[in-house]
């Protein structure tokens, strides 16, 4: 943003709050995903533990081979809410560094001229 007006802060100052105000769904659509992939690591290794014979050990192994898809599934849903989280929280500090921009600039502007003669 090169035009420092008060006019465009206030617009971007909008435009920032109306990215905040989505990112609070994109964030619980992506920890929703996040959670239904969890549930289906875990629901998957506890039958691929369960159906293994063998000792504890060896059953947990099995487990963990049998279920790479849904860990890996589980990661990158993970990965992606923290991704959004991350994105929200930038937006919120981006927000305030306009809104301190802002009061400045209009400060400046309620100044200028005075002193003058």
């Amino acid at each position: 943003m090169t035009d420092l007006t008060p006019v465009a802060v206030e617009e971007h100052i909008r435009q920032l709050a109306n990215r905040i105000a989505g990112s609070a769904s994109v964030c619980a659509d992506r920890y929703a995903a996040f959670l239904n992939a969890d549930h289906e690591f875990d629901t998957a290794f506890a039958r691929a533990y369960m159906r293994h014979d063998g000792p504890q050990q060896e059953k947990r192994y099995a487990a963990t081979l049998a279920t790479e898809a849904e860990r890996s599934k589980r990661d990158t849903a993970d990965a992606a809410y923290r991704y959004a989280d991350r994105l929200a929280k930038a937006l919120e500090a981006e927000l305030r560094a306009y809104q301190s921009l802002g009061a400045s600039i209009r400060t400046q502007y309620a100044i200028a001229g005075r002193g003058e003669s």
